[in-house]
């Protein structure tokens, strides 16, 4: 309904437009002249012309070679409708003459017989359509150009608040708590385990809190910081904990988007359960090319619900579709006692050296 109201509108203002440009030549050629019925004929004679140069000048020329720059193809046409147009004229002004005037030649207004009059003033009107033609369209790009930048920027914010939420949801407190008493206990027990225990927690929240601000770290070290989370959770864990960890030799100029892998771990650890006396998890990381295949398995209890590990692999998915749209596959599946995680990203950025 509101198109069909559109349509009519615009209809209504061309007609409204072709009629001023009606008397618009009325007023002209009416100079020194008051033979207003031959004006009246032939001020609406030119009109058809005026129309279909100015409607073909606007929607055909103009936007097929002019604003796509094309300009040999807008001259040669150009050329061919000021051609049609000039002969157009001169078959109007001969027209009138014959079936108004009856060849009276003497009587025919001056303004009305002068083609080159005729011909500036209706090129004036298809000039000023062109131009207002051309400005709105320039308009119109100007304003997309700044809607799309617009876009960008609130993708580039959206996309910053998401990664600073994810992060956040990162750092879980019962991790920190967890690590920060198991040093406490090392300490009361003088162990020498306790200065290598603080340097690893220092790296990982070294890495979690800055390092993260990075576009792109290191594949190797995002690896190596997965190493040094699990290596503060055997700690804790000690006896209780069976890590299998299997990885492939990982280039130095793979890259990946930090803090993308550790949350997988993490998970395994919140929602992993203990079976016959142990955690079980399963790490394999392994690399064909500038593949990636990562996989994640825990043994859980299924009235835990792992199926719905909530908002860490949800925020990992919007993540991987800001970073690797089309790229990656994320899948997880469970059985009755082990939790499974497999993410591949097939196409894994090189870093470039300088």
């Amino acid at each position: 309904m509101k198109l069909k109201i559109s349509n009519t509108k615009t209809i209504l203002l061309h007609v409204i437009f072709w009629i001023a440009v009606w008397f618009f030549y009325l007023y002209f050629f009416s100079y020194n002249s008051n033979d207003y019925n031959y004006i009246f004929w032939f001020a609406g004679a030119l009109m058809p012309t005026t129309i279909i140069v100015t409607y073909t000048m606007v929607y055909v020329i103009i936007p097929r070679y002019l604003l796509t720059k094309k300009y040999y193809q807008f001259a040669l046409y150009f050329f061919y409708t000021t051609v049609f147009s000039a002969n157009a004229i001169v078959i109007t002004i001969y027209a009138c003459l014959i079936f108004i005037l009856k060849f009276n030649i003497s009587s025919i207004p001056p303004m009305s017989k002068n083609f080159a009059f005729v011909f500036i003033l209706m090129y004036l009107v298809i000039g000023i359509v062109s131009l207002i033609y051309i400005l709105n369209n320039s308009f119109k790009t100007i304003s997309k150009n700044k809607e799309l930048q617009n876009k960008i920027l609130e993708a580039q914010l959206q996309l910053k608040d998401q990664e600073l939420h994810y992060l956040k949801k990162q750092i879980h407190p019962h991790f920190l708590f967890n690590t920060l008493n198991t040093i406490y206990g090392l300490a009361l027990k003088q162990s020498q385990y306790t200065p290598d225990v603080i340097l690893k927690l220092s790296n990982l929240l070294d890495y979690i809190l800055y390092q993260v601000d990075k576009p792109e770290v290191s594949l190797k070290e995002e690896v190596l910081h997965i190493k040094e989370y699990i290596d503060l959770e055997k700690i804790r864990f000690q006896d209780t904990l069976r890590v299998t960890f299997n990885t492939t030799e990982i280039p130095d100029n793979l890259i990946i988007a930090p803090m993308l892998l550790i949350p997988f771990i993490e998970n395994a650890f919140k929602h992993g359960a203990i079976h016959d006396g142990f955690l079980f998890i399963e790490i394999s990381i392994s690399l064909s090319g500038n593949q990636l295949h990562y996989r994640v398995n825990n043994s859980f209890r299924e009235d835990d619900n792992q199926s719905n590990p909530g908002i860490g692999l949800e925020n990992i998915r919007k993540r991987l579709d800001l970073n690797y749209a089309g790229k990656y596959q994320l899948k997880t599946h469970q059985n009755d006692s082990f939790f499974f995680s497999e993410l591949i990203i097939n196409d894994l950025n090189l870093h470039q050296n300088d």
